[in-house]
């Protein structure tokens, strides 16, 4: 890939789910909109419109005649964001743009420079987004827009997002969102392969979360409510963790585990995902969000070919080689292409 630009000063390593609560960018398990703070100052060191007439060899370090102009794309500083801006990044080098990537760590920062076309494309998810973008435009406290109902959370993005000169293209199949996790014994000694399952058992758990579980409307309130699930209490062990799932495993101090559907590392605990059979969690789809007037039929084409061949399965494996086998995201992300034929 091409230069990196930093936008955040400091950057410090992320774990690979995306930073959690109390962060938009983070999906976590609070209400998927909050306010957002005043827009901080920043310089790009990157062009980023479409329409330069810069030239030379693209991102990939190849030549494929004139570049039709240079984009810069970014990632939100944690794996799983590196990796489909990594994608994004190759898709649109063999579409023949050059390629800037950068990492934008800050919201405000993101969303600002999207909307000037400082940043070009940039990785987000559905329900999200789709909530950020409503509360940029109707106020922190307006009701959210999203839902399990992914053709109804894309809608309502799209219509939000051409207000800020934004377009959303087409979702991905994989999909990034809150799962609740218990060891496999304890799935196999009650029956249980779904939360309706357990809400049905009858059992009294802990869940081994973050502390904002307790309030949550994706956490104990949804569970309790969607499910009738019995909930003690929560082992603050935090989002997807390793003591979250350490917890979970052992069973003494907590039973029922918040994970997430791209952690490929719940079987390495011996845990099993009940599967959330009702819809609590929202269409958090992995969704590329492009400047409109740096759009061309070009973009759109090169991003949505992904859109139908990225599973959650896959995203997970993905996360497991940068995150455990220390493999570069970029190294990852072109070889899943070329696996799947769109290199």
């Amino acid at each position: 890939m091409a230069e990196t630009t930093q936008f955040a000063e400091d950057p410090r390593p992320r774990r690979r789910g995306r930073p959690r609560l109390g962060r938009l960018l983070g999906r976590g398990i609070g209400p998927r909109a909050v306010g957002v703070a005043a827009v901080l100052a920043v310089t790009l060191g990157a062009a980023a419109c479409g329409g330069s007439d810069d030239s030379g060899p693209t991102s990939s370090g190849s030549t494929t005649g004139a570049p039709k102009g240079t984009l810069t794309i970014a990632d939100a500083g944690f794996t799983e964001s590196k990796i489909l801006a990594d994608m994004y990044g190759e898709l649109l080098t063999k579409a023949g743009y050059k390629v800037d990537r950068t990492s934008v760590q800050s919201t405000e920062i993101a969303q600002s420079s999207l909307e000037s076309g400082q940043i070009d494309v940039m990785p987000q998810y559905v329900a999200t987004y789709a909530d950020l973008l409503n509360t940029l435009v109707n106020g922190k406290d307006a009701a959210s827009v999203s839902s399990s109902d992914l053709d109804a959370s894309v809608a309502a993005l799209r219509k939000l997002a051409t207000g800020k000169g934004l377009t959303a293209l087409d979702p991905a199949d994989a999909v990034d969102q809150n799962a609740f996790a218990v060891s496999k014994d304890f799935a196999t000694k009650n029956s249980l392969k779904t939360l309706s399952d357990l809400g049905a058992s009858g059992l009294e758990v802990k869940i081994a979360a973050g502390p904002e579980c307790a309030t949550r409307p994706f956490c104990q309130p949804g569970l309790e409510k969607t499910y009738n699930i019995k909930v003690s209490g929560i082992l603050e062990t935090g989002v997807d963790t390793a003591q979250t799932k350490s917890a979970v495993k052992d069973g003494t101090d907590a039973q029922l585990g918040l994970v997430l559907t791209t952690d490929a590392t719940v079987d390495d605990y011996d845990l099993v995902v009940l599967d959330d059979d009702k819809k609590l969690q929202n269409a958090d789809n992995l969704v590329p969000i492009v400047n409109t007037k740096s759009l061309s039929p070009e973009i759109t084409a090169a991003l949505n070919a992904l859109a139908p061949v990225l599973t959650t399965a896959d995203l997970a494996d993905l996360n497991k080689k940068v995150d455990s086998d220390r493999e570069r995201s970029s190294d990852v992300a072109k070889e899943y292409l070329k696996s799947k034929n769109l290199l």
